[in-house]
């Protein structure tokens, strides 16, 4: 497969106020009681065969350690027996196969790796990873899901991100717990002129 072919997607879930997490990584706030009437219902039979159209994961370690958490927790593991790439400098338990550590430069994991292996490659966790993939310009798409709490302060969205980057609003829906989902293309003929 060309690399030409293949798709960078960014997604988080957000607080209101664009946090992804508490300072202290916590994302207890996650559920929330919100009910929105007129909201799509999201079934589990869509949410699967979603999930089947994504050939692999990047995120970096604390969303690792977190996604371990969830399945400590008796939550299971998120991402089933999709490859998952973790970015780290540190030793971190391998607690399947299909995870991988990876400790080097960002931009030639995705450009030089994955994009000539997978089709939709999503980066799924970290303000961080999410920031430096806007920075290098390396995303084609963000997905923002925006749950309906403000938590004041924590994680932002977009750490260290530095520089302006125009978007393309494709979609935007909403569901009946109260959460919307927003698609963005990443406008790559204006960021090269901003």
């Amino acid at each position: 497969m060309s690399p030409s072919a293949s798709r960078v997607t960014i997604h988080m879930a957000a607080s209101l106020d664009g946090f992804i997490a508490r300072k202290d990584g916590s994302v207890d706030w996650l559920e929330t009681p919100d009910s929105y009437a007129e909201g799509e219902t999201m079934s589990p039979e869509y949410v699967v065969a979603f999930l089947k159209t994504i050939d692999c994961y990047v995120m970096g370690s604390r969303t690792y350690e977190t996604a371990l958490g969830f399945e400590a927790k008796g939550h299971g593991w998120a991402y089933g027996d999709t490859p998952t790439y973790v970015l780290t400098s540190r030793q971190l338990p391998k607690t399947r196969p299909s995870v991988a550590f990876h400790s080097g430069d960002l931009a030639t994991l995705i450009n030089d790796q994955l994009r000539p292996r997978y089709r939709n490659i999503w980066v799924a966790g970290g303000g961080a990873v999410a920031g430096a993939c806007l920075k290098l310009g390396l995303a084609d798409e963000l997905r923002y899901s925006i749950l309906p709490v403000v938590i004041g302060e924590g994680i932002p969205f977009f750490a260290g991100l530095d520089k302006i980057v125009p978007l393309h609003l494709v979609e935007v829906r909403a569901y009946k717990s109260g959460m919307v989902a927003l698609r963005h293309e990443v406008r790559r003929e204006a960021a090269a002129t901003a």
